[in-house]
């Protein structure tokens, strides 16, 4: 089903700690080269639909905002370890490292928590349901600029052509 694939895949993108080497196409040297070559010409074909991301904007809110912010832009202090040694919750606006990870690493790591207690993030899979927690990666997701999303999405495609090989 398409929706268990936009699942897994969202689940993979989203989250984690994010390391103070957090960088943007236009920020680190490999991906300005991608950004380059990823400028899109027109804005980009997204994965979700308006009511993934309406939906999403609740959950996201009354989940997320706490620890990401009301507009995902992360805790103040996101690139330095907190006194616990972990990094506080990552922006996932597009300025952050969340681009970086396939639609199914997201989506796992909102899931399930950070991996191996490598960042405070909480399993919401308790509380939120498959499709929530797509819609709350829709939402973050629909605030990335069309040159993140773009580069995000050659990505995601290359993610899923490995998985089958």
């Amino acid at each position: 089903m398409k929706l268990n694939f936009i699942l897994i895949g969202a689940l993979s993108l989203v989250l984690f700690a994010c390391s103070s080497g957090e960088s943007t196409p236009e920020s680190s040297s490999t991906s300005s080269t991608v950004s380059r070559n990823m400028a899109p010409a027109e804005p980009v074909e997204r994965w979700y639909a308006f009511q993934h991301v309406s939906q999403g904007a609740k959950v996201f809110q009354e989940n997320c905002a706490a620890c990401h912010g009301k507009h995902a832009e992360g805790a103040p202090e996101w690139r330095k370890v907190g006194p616990d040694g972990k990094y506080p919750a990552p922006p996932l606006n597009g300025t952050g490292h969340g681009w970086h990870h396939p639609l199914r690493i997201l989506f796992q790591v909102v899931k399930k928590g950070s991996p191996g207690g490598q960042g405070n993030m909480p399993a919401w899979s308790e509380k939120l349901s498959d499709d929530e927690i797509i819609a709350a990666i829709a939402w973050f997701q629909s605030k990335w600029p069309d040159q993140i999303y773009a580069a995000w999405m050659q990505r995601e495609l290359a993610s899923r052509s490995q998985k089958k090989g």
